[in-house]
């Protein structure tokens, strides 16, 4: 992916063993319309989980119940080892959300607002460094009713990350924000996650995920389509190689073991073995002396999986 750098693969605990959320069977009921239908999810403590899907997967639905928020319908739910529906008020005191919408006083201004929430949650910080973190120092004075899309979200972030909670459950936290500001909320939460925190992040960018989570989670329709750390779920995917031949000249190929592609005079080749099939092709264009223009290789990415299970929704309302 230009321009993001990749951190280093984390496993993923066993389940129960350090980790920060448990989910099982988890069913959500509204009236006919099943929302979430039986979905497991392991969290580990110190990580950073992203939760991805398409329109409608069950998401934000799936976060409203970690957060104590929504109520389930079957299935067991751990968070920090209580259960959210009955132990909601001590986990609050241990957990930062960020809503997809936030329920702000507008009359108040940037300050007052961060300052009531001094005075509402347990965790010490100060109103002065989020501000300065999220960049809303100018905009202290401001009421909260008069601030940009973005600057909203970016006040949200800040009290979701207020006193640096051992849990963050943040719902799209990057929705709306112009590159600058998404940055740094990159920041904010990789600077979490190193203080030992956990994250828990929505996100329909897998862009996004891949610059931030360890593991990931794919929900389509109300169940996980795909899940595991991000070397696992990539390694499902063949990567890829393309190259410009010159006009009339054979193409160098000797037999692949990927699926090859003609587009013009360009040959692109998909492939679970990249390192074996590149070579045999390299090596057959050196033997005959054809000179390739424009090589270039295409590592398998979460935007891949991400968007071969967007494809399944589509073929599905056909």
């Amino acid at each position: 992916m230009t321009g993001t750098t990749r951190r280093p693969p984390r496993t993923t605990a066993p389940p129960g063993v350090g980790t920060a959320v448990t989910v099982r069977d988890l069913h959500v009921r509204f009236g006919d319309f099943e929302a979430v239908r039986g979905i497991d999810l392991d969290v580990r403590r110190g990580g950073v989980f992203a939760l991805l899907g398409t329109n409608g997967a069950g998401k934000t639905t799936t976060l409203e119940v970690l957060e104590g928020f929504g109520r389930r319908s079957a299935g067991t739910v751990r968070v920090l080892g209580l259960d959210p529906a009955t132990d909601g008020a001590a986990l609050r005191q241990r957990m930062g959300v960020q809503l997809q919408e936030g329920g702000f006083a507008e009359e108040l201004t940037v300050q007052e607002t961060l300052e009531l929430w001094q005075r509402l949650v347990d965790r010490p910080d100060r109103p002065q460094r989020l501000m300065d973190r999220f960049e809303l120092g100018e905009r202290r004075a401001v009421p909260v009713g008069r601030l940009s899309g973005g600057e909203k979200r970016r006040l949200d972030l800040a009290l979701a990350v207020w006193g640096s909670p051992e849990l963050v459950v943040l719902d799209e936290p990057t929705a709306g924000l112009d590159p600058a500001s998404r940055r740094r909320a990159w920041d904010a939460i990789q600077e979490l996650q190193e203080a030992g925190r956990t994250v828990v992040l929505t996100t329909h960018h897998p862009e996004e995920a891949e610059a931030l989570a360890d593991c990931v989670a794919i929900m389509h329709a109300g169940r996980v389509a795909v899940a595991g750390t991000l070397t696992e779920i990539v390694a499902t995917q063949p990567a890829g190689f393309s190259a410009a031949l010159a006009p009339g000249r054979e193409p160098p190929l000797p037999v692949l073991r990927g699926a090859v592609e003609y587009d013009d005079d360009r040959v692109r080749v998909r492939t679970g073995d990249m390192q074996d099939d590149l070579a045999t092709f390299l090596g057959r264009a050196a033997a005959r002396g054809v000179r390739l223009s424009d090589l270039r290789t295409a590592p398998a990415s979460l935007a891949d999986i991400y968007h071969s299970v967007r494809g399944s929704e589509q073929e599905e309302q056909r």
